[in-house]
């Protein structure tokens, strides 16, 4: 009777308990299932959410239960409220809570995941790094946690510049992948310490690198949409790699399967079935943003190519899919993109003789760096060449040497210096005996002849055309036309359209000044179609005043009239130009050489430049 007795109270017992959980579990779905519904309310209602979720813990729930709470109220504040002592404050709870309770780890790491965030939101690197290790640490058994720690911990260290040590987490995430035979995810972490890499211009380990990646993309057989964005990841990092090395015609090939490989993408279904591996359950970036990337891609090398027509068309293209992204999708890679392209059409623009546009561009670049102090850090030294360069075309020389040097500063990236060294090189040939010791100084930094900084095929050919300048100017003429006849002969190599057309003209004047009138109407003819092609209207104001000038010594009444009638119409619309982007408050921009972009700009009574240089 006794054993009977017992076993009836324990039976009591559990039902009672079974009973309990049951009620515990009753209400706590009910406050979760108010708190998911007021998060997505349209438009959501956060506080009500947060109340919700609050309204947990006077309840004395579970470990697990609290745990998770704590993490869902982190996560709703730091995504949705200004409140990140709150959120970082439940994130930690959640993070310490978690560490407690066996067998839950997607709390555990999604708590570490996003309170190493919100340190490194808050400037709070140091707590972030040792927070991401110890969670690294623990997630061995855990391959899509494990994975996804060491490539935040990557990003982490990418961002502080610190490429060494983000190179040394890629290599150990794509030795892991491989041991949990998760080829993709191999191949991302390869891809990315690749990107790397060629940041650091380590050429040398880039290519065997990029050689095995490219072995491993074609052989993975899984998910199509991940083959293809595998493939357009490696097939994006060559392009880079070709147009670094200012190889324009080198890269047709691969940017032309690029171009294909993105059709095929968006042609396919994403297939909602997941990977067997939960090491493969990630994706490199979103179709959309691809797209976009892609659009960069060609539109950096139409610019380098001189194709200046086809770079505001995929411009245009890019900048619309970014408008209708950044309605949904506030990721910070759609503003870096968004500001590459504005960088890369302001160029084309300041060629292609819209300095009204191009300025106002300019002035939209400098508003997105004023949302986001990364984004102009990034920047700045571009944003400041941009500026000189557009000085250099309203010739205010000063301002653009002012802005040079700012830039020069600002940079430690090899290929940017050059450019802007042999910018301000011209700036001083220009000027004329002004700056003689430091003009000097700068043409031996970037001799082509001999030790040329940087491997970039069409920095050193324009670096060819500044010494060709300048000797012209020197009035020491067949050097002048070795060097351009080198020039030459790089561009001709890599379709650099436009060094072509200057490097043409140029050599007609030379020829215009000692008299040789035949072979300089034969540089001058195929440079003013070249720059009628592109359109370079500097280049085709030159090209029109050298053949009026030519046509009148050969006595070509007809053909002179014509030509200066075509020099007369560069000259008014480059002067009307010139007129308006000066009169436009955002000209005050010249003068900015410090500290973060300027907020407002006063209006100018009118343009304070001199035309000299355009007529």
């Amino acid at each position: 009777m006794a054993a009977q007795a017992a076993a009836a109270a324990q039976a009591a017992a559990a039902a009672a308990q079974a009973a309990q959980a049951e009620a515990a579990e009753s209400w706590y779905l009910a406050l979760l299932g108010f708190a998911e519904h007021f998060r997505t309310s349209s438009p959501p209602k956060i506080r009500l959410c947060v109340h919700c979720l609050q309204a947990v813990f006077p309840f004395k729930p579970p470990q697990r239960i609290e745990a998770r709470t704590h993490l869902q109220l982190g996560s709703v504040l730091y995504h949705h409220t200004k409140n990140s002592e709150q959120a970082r404050s439940h994130l930690e709870k959640a993070w310490l809570i978690s560490q407690q309770i066996p067998q839950f780890e997607d709390v555990k790491f999604e708590a570490a995941s996003l309170l190493s965030e919100l340190y490194c939101q808050e400037n709070s690197v140091d707590a972030a790094k040792p927070l991401l290790r110890k969670a690294i640490q623990i997630s061995q058994q855990t391959p899509y946690w494990h994975c996804r720690l060491l490539f935040q911990l990557a990003q982490l260290h990418t961002l502080e510049k610190d490429l060494v040590s983000a190179c040394d987490l890629l290599g150990v995430g794509a030795e892991y992948a491989r041991v949990v035979g998760s080829e993709y995810t191999r191949a991302l972490f390869l891809l990315s310490k690749g990107m790397l890499l060629l940041m650091e211009r380590k050429l040398q380990e880039v290519h065997p690198l990029l050689t095995l990646c490219g072995q491993i993309v074609e052989n993975w057989q899984g998910n199509p949409i991940q083959k293809e964005s595998l493939r357009v990841f490696f097939l994006v990092l060559q392009v880079t790699h070709y147009l670094d090395a200012g190889q324009v015609k080198s890269v047709k090939p691969c940017l032309k399967q690029l171009q294909q490989c993105i059709q095929t993408i968006s042609t396919l279904h994403d297939d909602e079935i997941l990977p067997s591996n939960p090491a493969d359950l990630f994706h490199w970036l979103p179709k959309e943003h691809m797209c976009v990337l892609v659009y960069l891609v060609t539109v950096m090398h139409s610019m380098q190519a001189g194709y200046l027509e086809k770079a505001q068309k995929y411009t245009d293209k890019a900048l619309m899919q970014l408008e209708k992204l950044k309605m949904l999708d506030c990721s910070p890679i759609l503003s870096s993109f968004q500001v590459i392209l504005l960088e890369h059409i302001i160029m084309c623009r300041l060629v292609t003789g819209h300095k009204a546009t191009a300025l106002q561009e300019i002035s939209q670049v400098c508003q997105l760096c004023q949302q986001s102090p990364r984004l102009f850090s990034n920047h700045a030294a571009q944003l400041h060449t941009l500026l000189g360069l557009y000085c250099v075309s309203v010739n205010c020389m000063d301002n653009a040497e002012a802005q040079f040097t700012t830039a020069l500063r600002l940079t430690n990236h090899q290929e940017l210096w050059a450019f802007i060294v042999t910018n301000l090189a011209s700036v001083y040939i220009r000027e004329g005996n002004r700056h003689q010791e430091v003009l000097y100084s700068l043409l031996e930094r970037i001799n082509p002849d001999h030790s040329f900084p940087v491997s970039s095929h069409c920095l050193r050919a324009a670096a060819f055309y500044v010494r060709g300048l300048f000797s012209f100017f020197q009035g020491r003429y067949n050097e002048a036309k070795r060097f351009l006849r080198e020039t030459l002969k790089m561009s001709n190599a890599e379709d650099l359209n436009r060094l072509t057309a200057c490097s043409l003209v140029l050599l007609g004047h030379i020829f215009y000044v000692l008299g040789n009138h035949r072979e300089s109407n034969n540089m001058v003819v195929p440079a003013m179609q070249l720059a009628s092609k592109i359109p370079d209207m500097s280049v085709q104001l030159w090209s029109s005043a050298l053949l009026r000038d030519l046509n009148k010594a050969c006595g070509n009444a007809m053909d002179a009239h014509e030509a200066a009638q075509m020099h007369q119409n560069f000259s008014q619309q480059l002067l009307q130009d010139h007129i308006e982007a000066c009169s436009l408050p955002e000209h005050n921009l010249i003068t900015w050489t410090d500290g973060p972009p300027p907020v407002q700009f006063q209006a100018q009574n009118g343009p304070n430049t001199s035309l000299a240089s355009l007529l």
